[in-house]
C-alpha cells in the first residue's frame, strides 16, 4: 500500500531474492519512460523503496498516482 506525505508517495517493495527485486526495477524503469516520470528509488537485496513526488510542481500530483497505480500493476510481490 502507498503511503503518502509531505515528501511524496512511499511504497516498499520486497521479493524472494535479489534477482527477483532487479528484475522487477527494469520493468518500472520501463513504465517511467512510458509515463515520462520517474521515481526516487533505492534498492537493498530484496527489497525496492520507491518515493513518487512531481518535483517541478513540489507535491504530488495526478502524474504520481498514475504511475503508482500502472506500478501496482505489475504483479507478483510481497
Amino acid at each position: 500500500m502507498w503511503m503518502q506525505d509531505e515528501r511524496g508517495l512511499h511504497r516498499q517493495f520486497q521479493f524472494a531474492n535479489f534477482e527477483q527485486a532487479w528484475a522487477f526495477m527494469n520493468e518500472v524503469a520501463k513504465l517511467a519512460e512510458l509515463h515520462d516520470h520517474h521515481p526516487d528509488w533505492s534498492n537493498s537485496y530484496n527489497k525496492v523503496d520507491i518515493t513518487l513526488i512531481s518535483h517541478d510542481k513540489k507535491q504530488v500530483t495526478e502524474r504520481d498516482f498514475r504511475l503508482a497505480d500502472a506500478i501496482d500493476k505489475l504483479g507478483s510481490y510481497e
